[in-house]
């Protein structure tokens, strides 16, 4: 994987740049919409490539690992040819959704010992097989093997845990650098940024993490609960640390004015199931402010579902017809709700880049964060 720094905002630390990877280049700031089981929900893989313009997915290694199991994606040649994405994939360790089974999951220095939230039967993953896990699995960008802490978490916990979520990225670079990739391509391994809401574990964590001098490097643990100015300020402080020629991938985030005020603060990568997740509970992420499309006001409109429908022609239904599909609970409503965010979510991130190219983007970002908050 290689890196390759574009444009540089000049009143903010907002980067645009490119990704090359063996399944293709990704023009950052870039979103990955998450496909967690090996599917973006109610998206079409030709619809991720040839409309939304999907650069690149995000898979879950936890629930890939349970369902359908390694055999069955390694007998496909991997998870690309087993979902019939030719282009990028990344995955992350499942440390996420193992520290969400907070009833269920057990950890130790070896690693985590949890029950399945599908049948309850006992696993462990360690920094070494959740290695074995994504080189099986075969995305292009894979993840640590590290402890997402919850929010709030006490200091002492904090400490304690990126100081194991470091111990635990050795191991996993160990075992990354002495095994080969499965299908052909290359791979590459980035490390995870913790330390809750604390400056100090922040500073120390990106400090250990851009020692190990990795291609790309992540930053976790947020998103988690916490306000946006205690999310931004963590980023902040660690993209003054973090190395400025390597990509960084905010993991979890978030809204679309998370977006654009991560952008700024140096952040190149982002994930979240919200564009999906919302969509198909009714919310629209629109140019001019949120939408709740179960609301009795979209009834009889029959405008386009954003107010500039050029820039959607390919997702151009009226909020009344998409009402109506939310409320009668019709499949086709959770799909036009879901293309729709994730077409806008795309269409934000390719908008800042043109700015940051053209040097406008922070007196931009600043008006167009305003109008992003609005619920009409």
């Amino acid at each position: 994987m290689k890196f390759q720094h574009v444009a540089q905002d000049p009143l903010s630390k907002a980067r645009a740049g490119e990704i090359t990877t063996d399944h293709g280049t990704i023009q950052t700031p870039i979103f990955m919409p998450v496909g967690t089981a090996g599917t973006v929900k109610a998206v079409h893989q030709r619809e991720l490539a040839d409309d939304i313009k999907a650069q690149i997915i995000l898979g879950n290694t936890y629930h890939l690992y349970l369902r359908p199991g390694l055999n069955t994606i390694e007998q496909a040649g991997g998870l690309h040819k087993f979902i019939n994405w030719n282009q990028p994939i990344l995955t992350d360790s499942g440390g996420y959704q193992v520290y969400s089974l907070t009833e269920v999951r057990k950890i130790k220095e070896e690693g985590v010992t949890f029950r399945s939230h599908i049948n309850g039967s006992k696993h462990l993953f360690t920094p070494e097989n959740v290695m074995d896990t994504q080189r099986t699995i075969g995305a292009d960008i894979t993840m640590a093997f590290d402890e997402c802490t919850p929010y709030p978490c006490e200091y002492g916990y904090a400490r304690k845990s990126i100081d194991m979520t470091h111990r635990w990225l050795k191991r996993c670079c160990d075992r990354f650098d002495t095994t080969e990739p499965k299908y052909g391509y290359s791979q590459t391994l980035f490390p995870i940024v913790q330390g809750s809401v604390y400056k100090d574990l922040r500073e120390k964590s990106a400090e250990v993490i851009a020692s190990f001098e990795r291609e790309g490097n992540a930053i976790g643990g947020l998103s988690v609960g916490e306000p946006a100015e205690e999310m931004y300020a963590m980023t902040e402080i660690v993209c003054n640390i973090l190395p400025q020629d390597k990509p960084r991938y905010l993991m979890g985030v978030g809204t679309p004015i998370n977006l654009l005020e991560n952008i700024a603060l140096g952040i190149d990568m982002f994930d979240c199931v919200m564009p999906t997740r919302n969509g198909r509970n009714g919310m629209l992420f629109t140019r001019n402010g949120i939408i709740n499309i179960k609301n009795e006001k979209w009834k009889n409109d029959f405008s386009a579902i954003d107010a500039d429908s050029t820039l959607f022609a390919d997702i151009n239904y009226s909020k009344a017809y998409l009402r109506h599909l939310i409320h009668s609970g019709e499949m086709l409503g959770a799909q036009i709700a879901t293309l729709h965010n994730l077409h806008f979510y795309l269409w934000l991130v390719k908008e800042a880049r043109k700015k940051i190219i053209d040097g406008t983007f922070y007196n931009w970002k600043n008006s167009t964060v305003k109008t992003l908050a609005q619920r009409l």
